[in-house]
């Protein structure tokens, strides 16, 4: 089987960690060009409201001229307090979910520490979660970037927001569904919250569509 080739996320999408739990090996994406509107820099949680975006504010490019920035390169705009922002609506959200203060203390430094680099910060990210699915956080970055490649499974289209779901995600209690139905596909978060040390083999059960 080859290894799942990916681009980390600010707490990827569920389908995103379906791929990455029912492989034996993936790899990261390290030499992309930084993408405005996709899932490495948002997620989308169940707030009181219903669907809540949250998104990590990045620098404005000093140099104009340069039409790309690489992914890597990218820096977290910190002119604001967005990371109390973005925990207090986790809290606001997910407060009264079964896991959220089971899980709560392997998070809240991730707000609490400054950020620079949105990559590493994602990565930060991913590892915590993959502490919290029993999962080995061992990959390997790519060293150069292949518009098409033959040495993974191709899955770096999970970090546009704006596709399709790429696997059939069975439902599961959420905190607000009796005001606003199910809401599929959010924030990984949304998933472990909810259910916990069982997330891990929901992510395994589900079927992946290629």
């Amino acid at each position: 089987m080859k290894p799942v080739l990916i681009h980390p996320c600010y707490f990827g999408p569920i389908d995103q960690y379906t791929f990455i739990a029912q492989t034996d090996d993936f790899a990261i994406e390290k030499q992309d060009n930084y993408q405005k509107q996709t899932y490495r820099t948002r997620q989308y949680i169940y707030g009181a409201n219903g669907k809540l975006l949250l998104n990590v504010p990045i620098k404005h490019r000093e140099n104009k001229t340069e039409k790309h920035q690489k992914y890597k390169d990218i820096r977290i705009e910190n002119a604001f307090k967005w990371q109390r922002l973005h925990w207090k609506s986790l809290e606001a959200a997910y407060r009264t979910s079964p896991f959220f203060e089971f899980y709560e203390d392997e998070f809240v430094d991730l707000y609490e520490k400054k950020a620079t680099f949105l990559m590493d910060f994602n990565l930060k990210c991913m590892q915590v979660v993959f502490e919290c699915l029993n999962l080995d956080f061992d990959f390997k970055f790519t060293e150069e970037y292949e518009l098409t490649t033959e040495n993974y499974d191709n899955q770096r289209e999970l970090v546009n927001s704006k596709r399709k779901q790429k696997a059939e995600l069975e439902n599961y209690i959420q905190v607000f569904q009796s005001k606003y139905d199910y809401i599929p596909n959010l924030s990984i978060l949304d998933l472990l919250f909810n259910k916990g040390p069982s997330a891990i083999d929901y992510l395994q059960s589900q079927k992946l569509i290629r």
